[in-house]
């Protein structure tokens, strides 16, 4: 490996929470740096659980630092004792939709700039997600919050449309949670007063689809937030919690639990 870190110690968290810090000191070559980040978004494509991870260093690739360099370490130790997991699809008696959002407005305190995540299930199977800093600064939680359900409509109104060419009928609305009270609130009563009135109008078409009876928005307390692993570093305890919910599991696990069905296979 390019970094030598083949007999590194595993850690439990892709992130460090106490990395979020702006006051990065130091710089070195970023070639190599650049080179390690370039490949980490392919594996995400079937790793949700270091979405935010990878966002994060993304955004650090035209200069990176000392400290920059220390937290893709971090990751690079995460996935190596987790190497073997993946997504594990299941038969589902349903197929309704089910989605979860959530914004994070201090996780970059240098600009101030919120990140969104989302996470959407078919069923009981996790098939969409996404973690991502907004180019813009929002002004209140209830902004940041309102903005990252309608990215999140727009993600489930496309996954909609395939399923509907694919002649997968719906038969019940999609039910979206957000922990922000006042996000939800404006979803069905979209009156901007003078907190809201900055949420650009393009953001309107999300009571539209509430008042369609095709989606439905629900508030759900922070604890119960599955989003908050794609919008904020963890500590172990709540890491594990939510990754337990994703439907990440390794592949010796997996072998065994076959194996224990079919023991002449």
């Amino acid at each position: 490996m390019q970094i030598n870190m083949d007999k590194s110690k595993p850690t439990a968290t892709p992130w460090l929470v106490s990395s979020l810090s702006s006051n990065h000191v130091g710089s070195f070559d970023s070639s190599v740096y650049r080179s390690v980040v370039g490949a980490l978004p392919y594996i995400t494509i079937t790793r949700p659980d270091i979405a935010f991870a990878v966002n994060k260093v993304c955004q650090t690739m035209h200069a990176p630092s000392t400290q920059h360099w220390v937290n893709l370490k971090h990751l690079l130790r995460y996935l190596k004792g987790s190497i073997l997991h993946g997504l594990l699809f299941r038969h589902s008696p349903s197929l309704s939709h089910t989605a979860f959002s959530n914004a994070d407005c201090v996780g970059s305190p240098s600009d101030r700039q919120f990140t969104r995540g989302y996470l959407i299930f078919l069923g009981t199977n996790l098939v969409s997600w996404s973690s991502k800093k907004q180019p813009t600064v929002a002004r209140s939680s209830t902004a940041a919050e309102y903005r990252a359900v309608a990215d999140t409509i727009a993600e489930l109104l496309w996954i909609r449309s395939l399923l509907t060419e694919l002649r997968i009928p719906f038969t019940s609305p999609t039910t979206l949670w957000c922990d922000n009270v006042g996000a939800t609130y404006l979803t069905a009563n979209p009156i901007f007063h003078a907190r809201t009135k900055h949420v650009e109008f393009d953001y309107h078409f999300v009571p539209e689809q509430v008042l369609s009876k095709h989606l439905r928005v629900c508030i759900i307390s922070s604890t119960d937030q599955h989003a908050d692993l794609l919008t904020k570093a963890l500590p172990k305890a709540r890491f594990k919690l939510l990754f337990n919910k994703l439907n990440l599991v390794s592949r010796q696990s997996l072998r065994g639990a076959i194996e224990e069905e079919d023991p002449s296979g």
